[in-house]
């Protein structure tokens, strides 16, 4: 899958230089609390997204959807506690709290549909209403969303927020095209692999800006890994494999560890101070 380079996904919207980040509390200017973006943090983001999509679905069937979500809602504030806790970016505490975001915004998206019965298509507008709203503010306060500038606790609140609302927003896309326009898992997850081309091909060769080509394709890496491990997770007479969403959940924990332990030890994607 082509992507643009580190710097060209993250190269500032509308001069970030023209604010110079100020400590909250926080980390100091000069340490970030985000990865380098590689193709390794793409590969590790698809993964987590369908860990996050078979995990929440198991966790849901196997203990309900109150006591899965609350326990989601759990894992997650304890793991963004423990991140904003941290002085600079932790490969494990970060990736540890993806994860944890992925399962929750599955459980979001997901109980908005099934509990309150509100339609995807609704979904879908009224996510992608919250993350506009969210990147705007962020912008207007900030002056910036490339993610290099995370470095003060009010940009690690907005970039969080943001994260979370493209996990709803990316499973509400994903059960769109899965489910109620029919299209099933597989053909779903071929065409996100296309589209999330898209925004790489373009800021390479349309010149789309580095910041928005990187959050285009942040929002579709959720919907192509939920599909995928839909597809694997879910029986045969559902268009799926039949393997099952804790077996697929457990499958897709070990190629996480590993890299995740090999960016901890390699640091190739920690940010220059």
């Amino acid at each position: 899958m082509a992507q643009p380079s580190s710097e060209a996904l993250t190269r500032p919207v509308g001069g970030e230089g023209s604010r110079t980040p100020v400590p909250e509390g926080g980390p100091g200017p000069g340490w970030s609390k985000v990865p380098q973006v590689t193709a390794l943090f793409w590969g590790v983001k698809v993964l987590t997204t369908g860990m996050g999509e078979t995990a929440s679905d198991y966790l849901g069937r196997t203990l309900g959807p109150i006591p899965a979500g609350t326990l989601g809602l759990a894992g997650l504030v304890a793991l963004l506690v423990l991140q904003f806790r941290t002085t600079r970016y932790r490969p494990w505490v970060y990736w540890s709290a993806i994860v944890m975001v992925s399962v929750f915004g599955t459980m979001a998206a997901d109980v908005v549909h099934v509990m309150a019965g509100i339609p995807y298509t609704v979904s879908v507008i009224a996510f992608s209403l919250g993350l506009a709203a969210l990147l705007t503010a962020w912008y207007v306060s900030e002056g910036t969303l490339s993610i290099h500038s995370v470095r003060t606790r009010r940009r690690e609140t907005f970039y969080w927020a943001t994260v979370l609302t493209t996990f709803a927003l990316g499973t509400a896309v994903g059960d769109l095209t899965a489910g109620t326009l029919g299209w099933g898992y597989l053909p779903s997850g071929i065409l996100f692999t296309a589209l999330i081309a898209v925004p790489a091909l373009a800021g390479r060769f349309l010149g789309l800006n580095a910041v928005a080509a990187f959050w285009w394709a942040y929002v579709l890496t959720r919907p192509l890994g939920a599909s995928f491990a839909d597809w694997m997770g879910v029986s045969t007479t559902h268009g799926g494999l039949g393997w099952g969403t804790g077996p697929v959940t457990l499958a897709l924990i070990a190629p996480i560890a590993l890299l995740v332990g090999y960016l901890a030890i390699s640091h190739k994607d920690t940010p220059p101070e």
